[in-house]
């Protein structure tokens, strides 16, 4: 009987802890009832000032997730006893919008105190820079805890690089257990922002899968000798980079993708069919990459009593 009752307690135990690792969309709903329209309205006002905040803002939620999971480690600035994930390759120079959080962090601190977490209002702000920007509006599952630590390494271990090829993007978004269609609705992303000359000049100068007046026109800003041009900005979407639609993959149908790892999705191989049904279908493209964005919400958050609430999403709590 004791044994038994040992393995009852157990049970119970895995329950309860299987349970506090569920986020919840309405997690606030009692500690913080103001925070998502607080969050919304400094997001909203700071994208509304520069659109390309918006696509600034989704990527520090990829970049977070993406390493460790969503636990806010992007934010951290370096300490005494870690190399911090702003200084990695992907996100040297290129990292924004944690001004934007900062004051986000401010208003909601100013509201309830040490109750929102920074990945939280990461996950949040980037819905609604989306939404914005004319996106999909979805609801986002909340909870996450914010990390003590944060890992040059790993951001350059975990993130996909520009130069990316078709396998090599799968296995990154799979090593995340995202899906294939997970992957090419993410990279969707990409109908807004912009990106840097040394991340596309390869591709423009070498790749054949490209259409030759678009290169061309690429060419005057991004000069193939590296050097001062490197950090020279280009549109990922240029038919309408202020816009959250679906041109990013009509785009690609011209062989128009600005990077290498954009253009490898219709390339003649397993992508080519969700890039087609992306570009024909923007209703189609909006849900699948709300679906994508929880689903990528949901890689390996810090619940319960794991981490911190930080007070300041730029260091740990002393």
């Amino acid at each position: 009987m004791a044994s038994a009752s040992c393995v009852s307690l157990l049970v119970l135990v895995a329950m309860a802890s299987a349970a506090s690792a569920q986020l919840s969309p309405t997690f606030y709903a009692t500690s913080c009832p103001d925070a998502l329209a607080t969050i919304s309205r400094v997001v909203t006002a700071a994208v509304r000032s520069e659109p390309r905040m918006g696509a600034s803002l989704v990527r520090l939620h990829f970049h977070d997730c993406f390493v460790d999971g969503c636990d806010g480690s992007v934010l951290l600035a370096d300490t005494g006893s870690f190399v911090g994930e702003q200084g990695a390759a992907p996100n040297a120079g290129s990292i924004r919008g944690m001004n934007v959080i900062d004051n986000v962090k401010t208003q909601v601190e100013a509201l309830c105190k040490q109750t929102v977490s920074c990945a939280d209002i990461l996950a949040v702000a980037a819905r609604d820079s989306v939404f914005a920007l004319g996106g999909p509006f979805w609801t986002v599952p909340l909870g996450r805890r914010d990390s003590t630590t944060a890992s040059k390494t790993n951001v350059e271990n975990d993130l996909p690089p520009p130069s990316s090829d078709l396998q090599g993007l799968t296995d990154k978004f799979s090593n995340k257990g995202l899906s294939v269609t997970d992957m090419v609705a993410l990279s969707g992303a990409h109908t807004i922002g912009q990106s840097q000359c040394k991340n596309f000049r390869d591709r423009i100068y070498n790749d054949t899968n490209i259409d030759t007046a678009f290169a061309t026109s690429l060419k005057a800003n991004c000069p193939q000798a590296t050097g001062s041009s490197d950090s020279s900005l280009a549109p990922l979407d240029r038919t309408s980079p202020n816009a959250f639609d679906n041109a990013y993959y009509t785009n690609l149908l011209s062989q128009k993708g600005l990077l290498h790892s954009d253009q490898v999705l219709f390339n003649g191989g397993g992508t080519d069919n969700t890039v087609r049904s992306f570009a024909s279908n923007p209703a189609t493209f909006g849900s699948a990459f709300a679906t994508a964005m929880v689903n990528m919400g949901n890689i390996s958050p810090k619940t319960g009593t794991q981490g911190q609430i930080r007070l300041s999403c730029s260091k740990v709590n002393a």
